[in-house]
């Protein structure tokens, strides 16, 4: 199954990238990152059936082991690539929101966007960890 960030926003070069780089490579499953400008452009078509996971201050907080036993249920149902949908400065909209099929959320506080995009990207290496039985998770 293909775990594909699509954030709005340029990262360039920054501690972030290099955080973000750091775990993309170590992720086993085919993973993708796709940035847009802030607002318009084009989302590549989507490998079906696929499911969309919006980064949202609204959305459920869910813990590694959680987010993992999900991506491992997705992935055992035939679901072939999951989007996370990181927004602009403004989030998301209704729209959006509604059509998703989760929205999940790294605590009550607000983070930076392309903080959130590094730490995503450390869980769905964690996630993956966890579900190869990779002794980097140690849970409590």
């Amino acid at each position: 199954m293909k775990l594909h960030i699509v954030a709005r926003g340029k990262i360039g070069r920054s501690p972030e990238s290099e955080l973000v780089d750091r775990y993309a490579k170590r992720i086993a499953w085919p993973f993708q990152i796709t940035e847009l400008p802030e607002t318009g452009g084009t989302i590549p078509a989507p490998v079906t059936p696929f499911r969309t996971v919006l980064l949202d201050e609204r959305g459920k907080q869910l813990s590694s082991e959680e987010f993992a036993a999900l991506l491992g249920r997705w992935r055992d149902d035939g679901v072939r690539e999951v989007r996370f949908m990181i927004g602009a400065a403004d989030g998301h909209g209704d729209h959006a929101r509604d059509s998703a099929d989760l929205l999940i959320a790294f605590g009550a506080m607000t983070w930076p966007h392309m903080l959130a995009r590094a730490m995503l990207a450390e869980q769905l290496w964690r996630a993956t960890s966890i579900l190869a039985g990779h002794p980097y998770h140690r849970s409590g």
